[in-house]
């Protein structure tokens, strides 16, 4: 039987799945690394660290799964967006990667609204300047490291190095690509305006593809390093969250689907590309042909209750905490939290909001704590829909759910009552790269459209249906308060 293998090249690790012809998984390996946080704000990674994990997740797959490079007909590609890898002429590593969750660029985001404008920026990239996104990494490196910016030759996104050592030639996919707000959303490809504007060079960009498209194959190189076979095709394969988006079948118009790791996203499949209209929603390519999508991105969704273990509850599993905040009531006593533990993207782009628990008192217990930030993280999540609803765009009655949050019951069920939506999960276990090995299905030639791949992949497991409480009501009506509320003590705090 053939195999496909998706990569998920992530912010923590890289992971390996192997997907047999019937859509199932035959083999998931991962490799873990660090990043680094050298100065308040920054985020970097080694991009070296990306192709070693590659090779070692790659090898461990196949062994895994009892498999030879023989047995894999195409290989795809996901991963962290937004990231900023630098390369020389000789596709060296110039700098550390600067990463999406990388704040320091709030000067270089109110140069490029100067440059472009805001309203033109919005109208033909789909979205404002933000911190997170790659265009305003490029100029910070313009600005404090000139060496740097003398020897750049190429700008590639994090999984598209791996892509380079996987096939020697650079690609990128329009989803991705699309996240760099370089992209004409509506041409869907690379805009001379917005590049002129900025001073960015067209030829430092890669060539771009749709999500299926075969973009390369692999190198004797590579092959020898991984156990791959030379000549295996690579497609483009897409941004972290469309790839995810493919791996739940959120691939037709009004199909919504939401992800809670360690980011929170709710994404909407349209027709078109369709703005919000003050940039509070990203609006990218999917990587669907002929698809685009609307995205609301918290910071911090379950990477919120992995930082509430870390700090107040070490040693305690998330089981043992989630099932104490079982006991707690809905609204938790009127105890609220703010995920804002990292800034925020949706709906305030503002790298300098912080977390906060709002309303302690003595009677409120640990499980109350516990619970806040689940229903928190879900507040955090509505004010998407929100803005989803605003934008002119039915919210779906359905969203298919992935991400490793959204295993528990519990924040199922929390998510079902404050989105007002019934929650499905899929037989997608493994997020984007079994979204990545979808599209390279399709670019190996077993479907026709990534459409029919999803429907023969795709497989719907039982809904969590909102319990029809208005509990949340209330709460998030507080929540929604909060931010305009605590905003001028935040960048009070970030003054020092």
């Amino acid at each position: 039987m053939s195999h496909v293998l998706g990569l998920d090249v992530s912010t923590t690790a890289t992971k390996a799945v192997i997907l047999d012809g019937s859509g199932g998984v035959a083999a998931v390996a991962s490799a873990e690394y660090p990043y680094d946080t050298p100065r308040p704000l920054w985020s970097e990674q080694d991009p070296k660290l990306w192709w070693d994990a590659t090779q070692r997740a790659v090898a461990e797959a196949l062994a895994q799964a009892g498999l030879t490079g023989a047995d894999i007909d195409a290989v795809g590609l996901t991963g962290q967006m937004h990231g900023l890898v630098a390369l020389d002429a000789a596709d060296e590593v110039l700098r550390p990667a600067i990463l999406w969750n990388d704040q320091r660029t709030g000067a270089e985001c109110d140069r490029i609204r100067d440059l472009v404008g805001r309203e033109r920026l919005i109208a033909v990239t789909g979205n404002d300047a933000l911190t997170g996104f790659t265009a305003p990494k490029i100029l910070w490196v313009r600005e404090h490291e000139p060496d740097v910016w003398a020897r750049i030759a190429h700008v590639l996104l994090p999984k598209d190095f791996v892509r380079l050592r996987l096939t020697g030639g650079r690609a990128v996919d329009r989803a991705d690509g699309a996240g760099t707000i370089l992209f004409d959303l509506a041409a869907r490809d690379w805009s001379a305006e917005i590049l002129d504007a900025l001073g960015i060079a067209r030829d430092w960009l890669p060539q771009t593809f749709e999500g299926p498209e075969v973009t390369g194959a692999v190198t004797e190189e590579a092959a020898s390093a991984t156990g791959l076979r030379a000549g295996t095709p690579v497609v483009a394969g897409g941004g972290d969250q469309a790839a995810a988006a493919v791996g739940v079948g959120s691939v037709e118009a009004g199909v919504s689907s939401l992800s809670l790791g360690t980011s929170g996203v709710v994404f909407t499949t349209t027709e078109g590309p369709t703005i919000e209209p003050e940039g509070r929603l990203h609006a990218f390519c999917h990587s669907v042909p002929g698809r685009w999508h609307l995205m609301g991105v918290m910071l911090s969704a379950a990477g919120s209750l992995r930082w509430y273990r870390d700090a107040l509850a070490p040693g305690t599993s998330f089981d043992q905490l989630v099932a104490e905040a079982d006991e707690a009531p809905a609204g938790s006593d009127g105890l609220l939290f703010l995920p804002y533990l990292t800034g925020e993207r949706t709906p305030h782009p503002d790298p300098l909001a912080r977390g906060a628990f709002v309303g302690l008192t003595v009677n409120h217990a640990r499980a109350h704590l516990t619970r806040a930030v689940l229903e928190g993280v879900a507040f955090g999540l509505r004010d998407s829909l929100e803005l989803v609803r605003a934008a002119g765009l039915a919210p779906s009655t359905e969203i298919r759910a992935t991400g490793g949050g959204i295993q528990s019951g519990l924040w199922r069920q929390i998510l079902a009552d404050v989105l007002g939506a019934r929650i499905v999960t899929t037989s997608t276990a493994e997020g984007a790269a079994q979204g990545a090995a979808t599209l390279a299905a399709v670019g190996a030639g077993w479907f026709g459209t990534v459409e029919d791949a999803c429907r023969a992949f795709v497989h719907i497991g039982e809904p969590t249906e909102p319990s029809g409480s208005d509990a949340y009501e209330h709460a998030y009506v507080r929540y929604r308060e909060l931010y305009p509320a605590l905003r001028p003590t935040f960048h009070a705090l970030s003054e020092g």
